[in-house]
């Protein structure tokens, strides 16, 4: 590879030197991935049980609801398509 085509492979960040490379392996990613994962988990704000108990059956109730509609709709036009088509 000549110089030139090696020097436009590098990133333009790489060659201003505003940023630091840093040589990491993977288990230094990986490992400070993880510690960042439990940061952030740690910031979260976890509804109580009760909370959680009232939005599951809101989730269930509306699914439940949305399928009845489906079933009559599709009862409806069953019933109309045997009626007038077939």
């Amino acid at each position: 590879m000549t110089r030139l085509t090696l020097w436009a492979t590098i990133p333009l960040v790489a060659r201003t030197g505003r940023f630091k490379i840093q040589s990491m392996n993977i288990f230094e990613k990986i490992s400070t991935y993880l510690k960042e994962v439990r940061l952030e988990i740690k910031k979260v704000n976890w509804p109580t049980r009760q909370e959680t108990i009232k939005y599951t059956l809101i989730v269930i109730g509306v699914s439940f609801g949305a399928a009845l509609l489906l079933g009559l709709f599709d009862f409806i036009f069953t019933t109309l398509l045997k009626k007038f088509i077939l």
